[in-house]
């Protein structure tokens, strides 16, 4: 795998399951003499496992720039490199992106190799549309740029995803409940393709009040339903109540007339709930 040309393997590993890790994946890193890993000591389990006995490199967000020029020297001696995170697939949250752009730069060749990502993964079982979507990862802890990706996730037409910290997951389901709606649906999955994998469905109102009270453990992706498509600028609150009412006529409950208005008025979520809610 090494010579003139060598390459920057970019290797997804497994977020917990060894049995997800590819056939593929397994023959690069047997393979490459280099592996850059932000978590060394996580990555020689791995390797241990394969029975790969590649040199490990220290790489994560804090690294010194030297370390980037050592790993481009590496690969202009014409030695191969795998890049692996902690878990999942590489660049998704995690400093690999600038190591992908300057090995492109010098000239050397990126190689993907697919595999586990904790995003595809979330909204594969959320059960929430995923024919578009928006990830923003970690959000801040608090200050302005918090408050304006919230505002980003109660705004946006699609699903979201996000990772959150265990200690600050129900902080970030009251702050999501505030500004998109008690009533909005979402998904709470907490430690994927591991022993003790759960996934917790409901309004983001009832799981910000179960996870103030159950604090959760191990890594954890939420999945925040879209509001729906805007509403056209010729549908009126008088519009959607009238609709509402019709559709209250016909049985159908409170909570179902509003999620037809949002699919068929593209009324935000939150809107369309006041107004039902505010119906006789």
């Amino acid at each position: 795998m090494s010579g003139k040309s060598a390459a920057l393997y970019v290797v997804a590993t497994p977020l917990g399951n060894l049995g997800d890790l590819s056939a593929r994946a397994v023959e690069t890193l047997r393979q490459v003499p280099v592996v850059a890993a932000e978590d060394t000591r996580r990555v020689r389990g791995l390797l241990t496992h394969l029975d790969a006995h590649p040199k490990v490199l220290s790489f994560h967000s804090h690294s010194p720039d030297r370390r980037q020029d050592l790993l481009l020297e590496i690969l202009g001696e014409g030695r191969d490199v795998a890049l692996v995170t902690d878990a999942g697939t590489p660049g998704i949250s995690d400093p690999g992106s600038p190591l992908v752009q300057a090995v492109r730069a010098a000239g050397f060749r990126v190689v993907p190799i697919p595999g586990p990502s904790a995003v595809s993964t979330a909204l594969s079982a959320a059960g929430l549309a995923a024919d578009r979507y928006l990830f923003l990862g970690f959000i801040p802890r608090k200050g302005s740029e918090r408050e304006r990706l919230v505002r980003t996730v109660a705004d946006s037409e699609w699903t979201v995803v996000l990772y959150e910290a265990p200690p600050r997951l129900a902080d970030l389901l009251e702050d999501l409940a505030d500004q998109a709606g008690s009533d909005r649906e979402a998904v709470v999955s907490r430690e994927l393709t591991k022993l003790h994998e759960e996934f917790r469905a409901g309004t983001l109102g009832e799981l910000a009040s179960y996870y103030r009270s159950e604090e959760p453990r191990g890594e954890i992706t939420v999945v925040v339903a879209g509001r729906g498509e805007p509403a056209s600028p010729d549908v009126t609150a008088t519009d959607v109540a009238g609709r509402a009412k019709t559709l209250l006529a016909d049985g159908l409950t409170r909570k179902a007339v509003v999620a037809r208005l949002v699919t068929e008025l593209g009324v935000p979520r939150n809107e369309a709930y006041r107004i039902v809610t505010a119906l006789p």
